[in-house]
């Protein structure tokens, strides 16, 4: 599967564009247009990978990653593993420790009360 960095640099070359045209006319230094063309800067920044989008008259589109309900599920299941496990530490600590099988039951209900909550309860650090 095609990286977007893989898309801008497959349409450079069938543009016949140099890396240092591309430099030139994005505004972005070509050691920055080569690293990002190669994938070696994946964490560039938006306003560079979008300058040579624009030169090589790309579309930039954000796309979702999944459902809205795909994404508040996926942050209760890890808020509440994160919230049992600390209770999980805790009794342990205590010489209480709680089994499996509860553990997983109380994951599954705080997972719930999340979603059902609250959505700053749900998205807090």
């Amino acid at each position: 599967m095609d990286t977007q960095f893989d898309v801008l640099n497959r349409r450079r070359k069938e543009l016949g564009m140099t890396f240092e045209a591309l430099a030139k006319r994005s505004g972005v230094s070509m050691p920055t247009v080569v690293r990002i063309l190669s994938g070696k800067d994946p964490h560039a920044g938006f306003d560079k990978v979008s300058a040579i989008a624009r030169t090589l008259a790309v579309v930039v589109a954000f796309q979702p990653a999944g459902t809205s309900q795909e994404i508040k599920e996926r942050q209760a299941a890890k808020k509440a593993r994160e919230l049992v496990g600390l209770v999980q530490g805790n009794a342990g600590l205590e010489a209480q420790a709680v089994r499996a099988a509860e553990l997983d039951s109380m994951t599954r209900q705080t997972a719930h009360e999340l979603l059902a909550g609250p959505a700053r309860f749900l998205w807090s650090i």
